[in-house]
Formats: structure tokens, C-alpha cells, sequence
């Protein structure tokens, strides 16, 4: 605890004082005065009556700190004052989480109030108005010292909050989370919403703190949870409490610089993103292989880019969502696939070699859409029906005979 600044001056004698009788019985009125302000505070203050005895103690000591630094500045009304010190010393750090500004500022105006009401009786004959402008000028120093104390409060705790962040986030793209990553992101507020997914993009050039801020604002328009950094080059984004990735990309889109944004799949909770983030990640890094892609992008939307890139995840969803069930609905579906995108789409040619009426082939191909969800008849669809018929072929063959 550094030593009050009021320990160092030079003691004056009161004596020697231009109002030395007020000084006097200021000094003696003291602790009283204290014990008067502890009383209003514990009559009129309800939260400040609620509070376990250690912080009201605390409390109670800032309180006798305020006016024996208060009989200080008058003491040395033109000596430099260190009001934060002298007064808000005697507490720890750790009061300032205890107690919020509105409530400290309702705890010095309560002291000051009651040293105000005893002017009269403490001042010697002839020096209230002097005593009353040196409360005055003391009140408006501490109000200055009290913005202080929980501005740097305020400061260090946003700076560990974003190291916190800055862990959370990395633990889950680098596909490290655990229960750690989950207290520490509790920590900061997440309330574990059902629906998470993140968003991957380029970060913007500048000051990283006002892109995270920036993306905070639009998650609460969005009524989104975030936890976000800028790691590296990319802007990372965990979003919870919406199962519509798309609609989350497009919602914190703003904040980030030009170039793809990529939307990972939704997850039940926290320890499940990493497997959305690696989609996103895999998507990201594929992303310039679809010249047209829209922006944002869904990572599943990126599905063959992602394979013919290497992406071993999106190999085995490609083969398991699409090739399998295609397999087990009966081979005709999947002849009849593959004769149509050798056929360049066209049902009369896949009719032909097929052997049966274009509205068979017409019949089955909706099949496919309702087994795989991708339509034969889209541009973008068949590209994505026919790498999975690939890779599932090539998955066959692989298999021990």
C-alpha cells in the first residue's frame, strides 16, 4: 500500500493556522463525524446494510480516510493533494468490485452531507462560510478522485477480460477447448445459449479494440452472445443464440474487411465450436476456389472446395450425407445421378441410356433432392453431387474386398 500522501507533508502547527480554532475542533469532531456518516449510511443506504461486515468495514475505514483527509486540505489548503491515495488507500482493490460507482458516489455524498450538516457546530464564530468553501472545493476533488479510481478499474479489468477472450477464442480454433475454456468464457458473461456457430473473415487494418467494439455493438443490435479477437489477420467471431448461421454472418458482417466471410455450421454449445471453426477455417482457406461466392458464405455451401483442398471433414460429410444415403435408398438413384451429370443435365439423354421414360429420370432426380437435400437441376448442386459421388466411389474402393 503506498504511503498517503498527507504522512509525507510537513506537519503544520494549527497554532500557526490562519483559521486554527476551526482546524482545532475539526480535528476533534473527527470521528465522530465518521461515526455519524457510517449511521446515515446504514439508515438510509439499503445495499450498504446488505453487505457481509469485511466490506462494510472497509467501507466504514474510507469513510474516517475522507474526512482526515479532508482535515488535511484544509491543514494545507495550497499544498498538492493526492485525494485517491489518502482516501480510497485504506481499501483494497478488490473493493471496486464489491461495490459499484453508483453506490461509492452515494457513500461520499452520504459523508459529505453529514460533515456539511455540522459545519455550523464544528467551524469557530466567524469561520463557516470559509470551512463551507473548503468542503465544497474537498467535494469536488473527491468526486474527480472517485472517476479516477474506477476508470482505472474499469481499464485493468477490460484488459484482463480480453486476455480471457483472447484464451477462449484461440482455445476453440485451435480446437483446444475444455471446461477450462467454458469457466473462463462464463467469466466474461457467456450463458452457455443453445445455438453457436462462428464466423470467420479478414480483420480490417487498425486498432484491433475498436474492431472487437464494433462487432459488440452489432451482436447486441443482433441480441447475439459474442466471444471475438482479431488473431492474426482473421476476425473470429463465436456467436450464440441464433440457429441460422447465415442470418448471423449477415448481422456482424460490418466490422470486417473486404474479402470472404465464412459462416462454420451450428453447435450445441461452447466445447462443439471448434468443429464449426474448423469448418470455417477450411471454408476460408477454399473460399477462392468459388470466384462467385456470395458473402457471406456458409461452410457447408463450400462443401467440394473444401474436399478437393483436403479438407478430410468435409470428405467424410460429402461421402456420408450424400453417397450413403443415396446407397442404401437403392442403386437405381444413384445410376440414374450419375448418367444425368454425364449427360451435361439433360433428362432425354439420361433417358436413353437409362432405357426408361424422361419422366422416370425426372421421378428419381427429385428423390435425390428429397434424400440429399441438393437438387440435380442446379448449377451449384450438381457440382457438389457429383465430388461426392466421387469421393464415395473412391471411398468403395478403398474398402477390403
Amino acid at each position: 500500500m503506498p504511503e498517503p500522501e498527507a504522512s509525507k507533508r510537513e506537519a503544520v502547527p494549527s497554532a500557526a493556522h490562519p483559521h486554527s480554532a476551526t482546524l482545532k475542533r475539526l480535528e476533534k469532531s473527527s470521528g465522530s463525524l465518521a461515526a455519524q456518516a457510517i449511521a446515515r449510511m446504514d439508515e438510509s443506504l439499503p445495499w450498504y446494510r446488505a453487505m457481509p461486515p469485511e466490506n462494510r468495514s472497509w467501507i466504514g475505514l474510507v469513510a474516517q480516510a475522507g474526512i482526515a483527509a479532508f482535515t488535511e486540505w484544509f491543514r494545507h489548503p495550497d499544498a498538492p493533494q493526492a485525494i485517491s491515495t489518502d482516501v480510497f488507500g485504506t481499501a483494497p482493490r478488490e473493493l471496486t468490485r464489491a461495490i459499484t460507482l453508483r453506490q461509492t458516489v452515494e457513500m461520499v455524498r452520504t459523508t459529505i452531507e453529514v460533515m456539511e450538516s455540522a459545519i455550523d457546530e464544528v467551524a469557530a464564530p466567524g469561520d463557516e462560510r470559509v470551512l463551507r468553501e473548503a468542503l465544497l472545493v474537498y467535494a469536488r476533488e473527491i468526486a474527480f478522485a472517485t472517476a479516477q479510481v474506477y476508470a482505472q478499474a474499469a481499464e485493468a479489468r477490460g484488459a484482463w477480460d480480453a486476455r480471457l477472450e483472447s484464451l477462449v477464442v484461440n482455445a476453440v480454433l485451435s480446437g483446444e477447448a475444455d471446461e477450462g475454456a467454458v469457466s473462463r468464457a462464463a467469466a466474461l458473461g457467456w450463458n452457455a445459449p443453445e445455438h453457436v456457430c462462428v464466423v470467420l473473415g479478414t480483420a480490417p487494418d487498425g486498432d484491433s479494440e475498436l474492431t472487437v467494439e464494433a462487432i459488440r455493438r452489432a451482436a447486441r443490435h443482433a441480441k447475439l452472445q459474442v466471444l471475438t479477437g482479431v488473431l492474426g489477420d482473421r476476425l473470429v467471431v463465436i456467436a450464440g443464440g441464433s440457429d441460422n448461421p447465415i442470418g448471423v454472418a449477415k448481422s456482424l458482417i460490418g466490422p470486417y474487411a473486404a474479402g470472404p466471410v465464412v459462416a462454420g455450421p451450428v453447435v450445441p454449445d461452447l466445447l462443439a465450436a471448434t468443429r464449426s471453426a474448423q469448418a470455417a477455417a477450411a471454408g476460408l482457406k477454399a473460399c477462392s476456389a468459388w470466384q462467385d461466392a456470395p458473402r457471406p458464405v456458409l461452410a457447408d455451401d463450400l462443401l467440394p472446395e473444401r474436399a478437393i483442398a483436403g479438407d478430410p471433414s468435409a470428405r467424410e460429410q460429402l461421402v456420408e450425407e450424400i453417397y450413403r444415403p443415396l446407397e442404401e435408398a437403392g442403386s437405381a438413384l444413384l445410376e440414374t445421378l450419375s448418367v444425368y451429370l454425364e449427360q451435361a443435365s439433360s433428362l432425354e439423354g439420361a433417358a436413353r441410356m437409362l432405357f426408361v421414360h424422361p419422366n422416370t429420370v425426372r421421378y428419381r432426380l427429385r428423390r435425390v433432392t428429397d434424400v440429399t437435400g441438393w437438387s440435380p437441376s442446379d448449377v451449384r448442386s450438381a457440382f457438389t453431387l457429383r465430388i461426392a459421388l466421387i469421393l464415395g466411389r473412391l471411398a468403395d474402393g478403398d474398402l477390403p474386398a
